[in-house]
Formats: structure tokens, C-alpha cells, sequence
């Protein structure tokens, strides 16, 4: 993600995202999503700017193409912040717990007593 002055124009905005894309595409990467989430109030004053022009891109690649796009960030004078999230440790994370909540057996299952509360773990897997 990264956040423009209010004052870059669309042309600007538009000819650094394609730079951006040829980049990691160059590189062995792809960029598998561009949003444009517009004018926005920031959380607080950067630079002489109250305003911003915030683009968010999802990138699948290596660290190579990621860092390269940090690197055309920090030098773009109109890019007045920008910031890099890795996705896939928590989306494999997700999925992790995902998993291990299908495979507990419940304890009605098990031969226990159950929830005291009366409510079982396999209703709820029936409603998902």
C-alpha cells in the first residue's frame, strides 16, 4: 500500500502503477490486484499533507520484485508513505486453525459428557 500527496495528478498515479507492474513483472512476479481507494482524511499530518491519495497493490513474487517496488516508492516524490505486508504466513496460519477446528472430535463423541451449557461442537460444524 502506499499513499500519494493529494496533490499527484491521475496521469502521474496511473503511469506508476503500470511502472510498478512492468517491474514485478519483469522480475518473475505478478501483481494479482490494484485498488484505488482515493482521496482520504490521514490519521495524522505527514509532510504539509492532511489529505491523501491511498492505492493498494497485491503482489505474488519473491523478495527480489518486493524490494524493488520499495525501492521506486521511496523515490517517488509524490509517494508520501508506503508500507509492505507479507500475507501468506497468515493465510497459511488461517488455514492451519481452520483445519485443526474440523478435526477435534467432540466430546459427546469422544465419551464424555459434553458441554455442561448443553451446546456440542458438531452443531456447529453442521451450520458451516
Amino acid at each position: 500500500m502506499f499513499i500519494s500527496a493529494p496533490t499527484a495528478s491521475d496521469n502521474d498515479l496511473d503511469r506508476l502503477i503500470a511502472n510498478l507492474e512492468a517491474i514485478v513483472t519483469e522480475r518473475g512476479g505478478k501483481v494479482t490486484e490494484t485498488e484505488k481507494r482515493g482521496k482520504r482524511q490521514l490519521a495524522y499530518r505527514i509532510d504539509k499533507f492532511n489529505e491523501g491519495i491511498y492505492t493498494l497493490l497485491y503482489i505474488e513474487g519473491s523478495g527480489r520484485e518486493i524490494s524493488e517496488v520499495e525501492r521506486r516508492l521511496r523515490v517517488t516524490d509524490f509517494v508520501i508513505r508506503h508500507i509492505t505486508v507479507r500475507t501468506d504466513e497468515d493465510l497459511k496460519r488461517a488455514e492451519k486453525m481452520k483445519s485443526r477446528r474440523r478435526s477435534v472430535p467432540s466430546a459427546a463423541a469422544a465419551g464424555g459428557e459434553g458441554d455442561p451449557a448443553g451446546f456440542d461442537e458438531t452443531d456447529d460444524e453442521d451450520v458451516e
